[in-house]
């Protein structure tokens, strides 16, 4: 059986995929995103799903197909304008990983909870984690009583593109009519130290995260990674959750108050875990490498 990795083959996530995969002696069917014009697609789906995924040099029976690896660019932002044939195969693509028996990490199914992140803060609340009470209005007044009762807070976007996480300032604080013009999520600033956990099936990666800053990811100065352990009960629970969201690869966003309260503020079905993996040496590649070739 083949693993099918597609994407674009420089980005880190998937490359280091490819590396460990290649290491293992698999050599992956890669769908360079960037060259549409290289493949075509044949796909039917009844009692089951069969097709032909055409390369320049071969055709590779859909059923022959054990494993894949999804991380997909905007299409059209990749090549500047509408490109029919492109689309036509990213939509097969997604097609196929919804209805196939193969692994997909992740099926794209299981990935839209993302794009609505207070349904997926439910979902995470459904799973056992304490989360920060959450606002999401057009309401001025009740951005106001909530922050009011709340206070200090943080504001993000509610939607799966991603954005800066920030502290709402006394002089931001004054601009809270303007949420009239936009769907805003507020929530409860949460003291503590922020740790990444990924999580490939049953395997947890987790790194603590040290950093002055509201988003480590835009902070001035670089965030301190070290690889650490979690509390049994919360490891356990971290796995549970990827396993509800159906996702076999997750990239989970957790903070510890000095309290010793586990917080979960969101889960990443795409993560890009190299940035950690880099740091700490954890090795989350070769994890997800052996998932998909004991699945391929």
């Amino acid at each position: 059986m083949n693993v099918l990795l597609w994407g674009l083959p420089q980005d880190a996530p998937l490359a280091s995929i490819r590396r460990e995969l290649l290491r293992a002696g698999a050599e992956p069917l890669t769908i360079d995103q960037r060259r549409p014009d290289q493949i075509a697609i044949e796909l039917t789906t009844a009692a089951t799903v069969a097709g032909a995924l055409r390369l320049p040099d071969r055709a590779i029976p859909l059923e022959e197909i054990g494993a894949a690896y999804l991380r997909p660019y905007d299409a059209q932002r990749l090549h500047g304008t509408a490109n029919p044939h492109a689309a036509a195969v990213a939509e097969a693509l997604i097609a196929w990983a919804g209805v196939t028996p193969a692994l997909v990490v992740n099926r794209p199914s299981a990935m839209a909870p993302n794009e609505s992140k207070p349904y997926q803060l439910e979902l995470i609340r459904a799973a056992g984690f304490a989360v920060p009470p959450t606002l999401v209005t057009t309401d001025p007044a009740a951005a106001r009583q909530f922050a009011s009762e709340h206070g200090p807070l943080i504001y993000k976007s509610v939607s799966g593109v991603r954005s800066r996480v920030a502290r709402l300032s006394n002089e931001r604080a004054q601009s809270l009519d303007d949420v009239a013009w936009c769907p805003t999520q507020l929530q409860r600033h949460i003291d503590g130290v922020d740790h990444r956990v990924h999580v490939v099936k049953d395997s947890v990666f987790a790194t603590r995260v040290e950093s002055a800053d509201d988003d480590y990811r835009y902070a001035e100065r670089p965030p301190v990674l070290t690889e650490t352990m979690l509390p049994p009960e919360i490891e356990r629970r971290t796995i549970e959750l990827a396993a509800a969201l159906e996702l076999p690869l997750a990239g989970i966003d957790l903070r510890l108050t000095p309290e010793g309260e586990w917080f979960c503020f969101e889960v990443n079905p795409s993560p890009a875990f190299t940035y950690y993996e880099s740091a700490t040496g954890q090795p989350i590649a070769g994890a997800i490498a052996r998932l998909l070739t004991r699945a391929g």
